[in-house]
């Protein structure tokens, strides 16, 4: 692949920065790639390379969207940066449609994504960005950033100058308040479900392990150390706090709240109403494959045979009130059933935090900016329907968000079903045109009473202007 044109003069602004690049850039970035009058873009990324989620991409897990959930194919399917013409160029298109697969491997997913990020220009990975402002004299961004040395050390910094930018960076692994102090358990691996695999061998030498979290992460590596351990020897807990070790919500319509309809419903809520949804939601998205779960109770039902019960407990509606050590080699968990109202502890050798994740917080990185920037009565930074933040009037320039606005967006945010019709929103927004036609309706189910307006395909534009 040949480069796009990139602005000669070092301080000629692009018309896009993207920071971070996780499968929501990566996916904004191959879209921009095919706008048909060219446009200048770069890409930042702190990592050395692509990397989606490595400490678990567990033998036989699978995404729980469909392979149409790529980067680009929502938007457009004759893109050369789909999963189909990935597996075309790899030679395994005719094994795939023989495989039947609709829900591919997460490594496979990997790879794919790996692919494109090797092949697609205008990627900069190994750089750090430190800051983000606003110049009022030039009307465009600065993006400070620093790269980095194979040992991940400051090599050199370097300025970059935009018109717009994309921020997609990211979520972080969540430990929750009580159980933080795990995390400071020196010899006893207590460890995030973000880092599983890193640590497995590790973990399968421990006497007895906890794994704690009701989502698929948590289900599919209690399946994993299942399947590992001696049967009638297995010295599993698995606690959670829902009120069960519940499945996703998987019905047709059910889906339905993964569609651009409902986005654009949710955001047309009031702020009281979008914060009460969320929460109420949790089976949409913290649920557990129908599959997984069969898959485990296939396991422990198999055990049944010849050696009794398996020495696994599963329990739901368990809080963990407190945690600590015991004599630096094993951890005590403090327990609280929220519906009997009873606490018990817990001992044991290895813990496994399937806390699920966090959308890391921007003021940081957007900390240049914050005279400019407006929130919600959170303090949550407000977010238009276009995923852009408000910056108020003094900044002509957008700065757009990809998986930090679930609060304004909905359950939706962090799904990858909808991450090609994100990226060619944000792309129809910042040309003023539409590279990327989208559908006015994508769902069966209508919402509300009244449908909130839908977007016209050609919004007011948003000037590409260039300093020729």
């Amino acid at each position: 692949m040949t480069d796009r044109p990139t602005p000669e003069d070092p301080h000629r602004p692009h018309d896009l920065v993207g920071i971070g690049i996780g499968p929501f850039n990566l996916s904004l970035a191959a879209l921009a790639h095919g706008v048909s009058t060219p446009l200048t873009t770069a890409f930042y990324e702190q990592r050395p390379a692509f990397h989606w989620h490595p400490g678990l991409l567990i033998d036989g897990a699978t995404l729980q969207v469909p392979f149409l959930a790529d980067l680009v194919t929502l938007a457009d399917p004759t893109s050369p940066w789909s999963f189909l013409n990935y597996q075309r160029t790899q030679d395994r298109l005719f094994p795939f449609y023989f495989a039947e697969r609709f829900h591919i491997h997460r490594a496979e997913y990997d790879a794919y994504c790996r692919w494109v990020s090797d092949q697609l220009p205008g990627l900069h990975f190994g750089h750090r960005v430190d800051a983000v402002r606003w110049n009022p004299r030039a009307a465009h961004f600065e993006v400070d950033h620093t790269r980095l040395d194979a040992l991940g050390e400051a090599a050199s910094p370097g300025r970059t100058h935009t018109r717009h930018i994309a921020l997609g960076i990211g979520t972080e692994p969540h430990i929750p308040e009580p159980l933080k102090p795990l995390t400071d358990a020196g010899t006893v691996p207590v460890i995030h479900s973000a880092d599983y695999l890193h640590h497995r061998d590790r973990l399968l030498d421990a006497g007895h392990i906890t794994v704690i979290g009701s989502g698929q992460s948590g289900a599919e590596i209690f399946l994993d150390l299942l399947r590992a351990r001696p049967a009638g020897h297995e010295k599993l807990h698995w606690l959670a706090r829902t009120p069960a070790f519940a499945p996703m919500e998987y019905s047709k319509l059910g889906l339905e709240h993964f569609t651009p309809d409902y986005t654009r419903y949710f955001h047309a809520l009031p702020e009281p109403t979008r914060d009460t949804l969320v929460p109420q939601q949790w089976q949409l998205h913290k649920g557990i494959d129908h599959d997984t779960i069969a898959a485990i109770h296939d396991e422990l039902y198999r055990r049944t045979l010849h050696s009794g019960w398996p020495d696994a407990t599963l329990t739901p509606g368990v809080a963990v009130r407190t945690a600590g050590r015991v004599a630096n080699t094993r951890v005590e968990l403090h327990l609280e059933h929220t519906q009997q109202g009873t606490r018990s502890r817990l001992t044991t050798d290895a813990v496994v935090l399937a806390t699920g994740y966090r959308e890391r917080p921007l003021d940081h990185i957007l900390e240049g900016l914050a005279p400019h920037l407006r929130r919600d009565t959170s303090g949550r930074p407000h977010i238009d329907d276009r995923y852009r933040l408000d910056l108020g009037p003094a900044v002509t320039g957008h700065i757009y968000v990809q998986n930090a606005e679930r609060h304004t967006h909905g359950v939706g945010a962090p799904d990858l079903g909808l991450a090609a019709w994100r990226s060619a929103t944000i792309l129809n927004d910042l040309t003023g045109t539409t590279p990327y036609p989208l559908p006015r309706r994508t769902a069966f189910t209508t919402f509300g009473l009244t449908q909130p307006a839908i977007p016209a395909q050609n919004p007011t534009p948003t000037p590409l202007t260039r300093n020729n």
